[in-house]
């Protein structure tokens, strides 16, 4: 099942995994930024009849200026999906496998989420953290939930986003079909925090260890060289 908002784009993904792997694809247009479009998933999710084993969200974006100079009804719609979307999926998806005895859920964070960078990175913050939760709460029922927290990774984010990042190292960017692969590997393995690349695990050790103003302050840092190359 395929949830997005671009009807056209989903429905040419879905032809192509039919074509390519014999399997039945559902394509399901929703706008997770409203509630009743959300709550349409959850009604999916949460059907007996129907059953979802694997749960991914993966919905998100970035807004390019500082909390106080976006516009604040751009910042709701990032809290909506990244945060209440997340947890209204992960409440209908988690008591239907619960019920079944099975299923995974993997919600897509980011590093973003152990540092401090304006509401994406609390936005972020709330998924490692509610995901290690509900991977406690969900211990022993035969349902596993996995927070992905990968770093920069080659994919339309920026672009929508409108941060030049072209500046990085090589060294620091992801392959997507790389990150889905450790992903899946993580949650088939039961891990409850994947960071994927070996570049992105120092790095996510160094920030944990670090003292809190330091953080702070080279975040802030380095989304102000975004904004000035924007």
């Amino acid at each position: 099942m395929l949830v997005a908002r671009d009807r056209a784009r989903l429905e040419r993904i879905a032809r192509d995994l039919r074509t390519a792997h014999g399997v039945e694809v559902e394509v399901l247009v929703a706008d997770l930024s409203d509630r009743a479009a959300t709550g349409e998933v959850c009604s999916r999710l949460a059907d007996p009849a129907r059953p979802v084993d694997l749960l991914v969200n993966n919905a998100g974006f970035g807004l390019r200026a500082r909390f106080l100079d976006n516009d604040l009804a751009a910042e709701e719609a990032g809290l909506d999906v990244m945060v209440r979307a997340v947890m209204l999926t992960c409440h209908a998806a988690g008591r239907a496998m619960r019920a079944r005895g099975h299923g995974t859920i993997v919600n897509v964070s980011s590093v973003a989420s152990f540092i401090a960078n304006g509401t994406y990175s609390a936005e972020k913050a709330f998924v490692t953290v509610f995901s290690e939760g509900l991977a406690s709460e969900l211990a022993g029922t035969g349902v596993t939930v996995t927070a992905l927290c990968p770093g920069f990774t080659r994919t339309e984010f920026h672009d929508r986003a409108r941060m030049r990042v072209s500046a990085l190292p090589d060294a620091l960017w992801l392959d997507a079909d790389t990150v889905v692969q450790q992903a899946l590997a993580d949650a088939a393995g039961g891990k409850v925090v994947s960071v994927p690349g070996a570049q992105w695990k120092v790095l996510t050790a160094m920030v944990r260890v670090l003292p809190r103003p330091l953080v702070r302050g080279g975040a802030m840092r380095t989304l102000d060289r975004f904004r000035r190359r924007s």
